[in-house]
């Protein structure tokens, strides 16, 4: 059953113009619609592990984005996670950036590895975000895909265990202003960057 997503996070969808990604990311972007495309084929399931050094932000980040992107695009079947190649948390900025796009994000402990509840539709199982190790058991095991959203991560991780694809989709990190004047506007952007190209993923899954 196709979920709609909140009126907020469609309304920003439909405003990225996918237009404004560099020519030479096509490449790597069509190399996930593929994957994508064959799984819907063999009617199997589509299984994403976004990975960065901490799973803090990018990697997040991309996860939240092709769940949504699934859903926005009518991509059934669809289950995204996240992991780095260690544990840290999830950086504060990452959730605040993301419920200004309209996702709805409960925080649900209090630790130094806080779990938050991510929604980005009424009927759909909230995406679970917490930080943790790419082989994590909350991840899956094999047969998924490893989106290397960071360049330390992708050096470090020669090998992903399980992985049945990798592809090198790197992003700067935000980090870099972090405790700075810019600091929100850089989430905002990056997450932006991030859904664009994720947009561009998804929308030509079913062509």
């Amino acid at each position: 059953m196709h979920m709609k997503n909140f009126s907020k996070i469609s309304e920003f969808i439909s405003n990225l113009d996918v237009n404004t990604i560099p020519k030479e990311r096509i490449p790597i972007l069509q190399e996930y619609i593929d994957f994508i495309k064959q799984k819907v084929s063999d009617k199997e399931a589509i299984l994403i592990n976004a990975i960065c050094t901490h799973n803090s932000r990018r990697s997040h980040l991309a996860q939240i984005w092709s769940q949504a992107m699934a859903s926005e695009f009518g991509v059934e079947n669809v289950f995204a996670f996240s992991g780095g190649t260690e544990a840290t948390a999830m950086f504060p900025m990452v959730p605040k950036v993301l419920e200004k796009t309209g996702f709805s994000i409960t925080k649900l402990s209090e630790d130094s590895n806080p779990v938050y509840s991510v929604k980005y539709a009424d009927n759909a199982h909230p995406i679970v975000c917490f930080s943790k190790t790419y082989d994590n058991s909350f991840n899956p095991k094999s047969s998924y895909i490893a989106l290397m959203t960071c360049s330390d991560a992708d050096e470090k991780c020669p090998v992903v265990f399980g992985s049945e694809k990798r592809i090198k989709l790197t992003y700067d990190d935000p980090k870099a202003f972090d405790n700075t004047d810019q600091q929100e506007e850089k989430y905002m952007e990056r997450s932006t960057q991030i859904a664009t190209e994720i947009k561009y993923v998804f929308m030509n899954v079913l062509k």
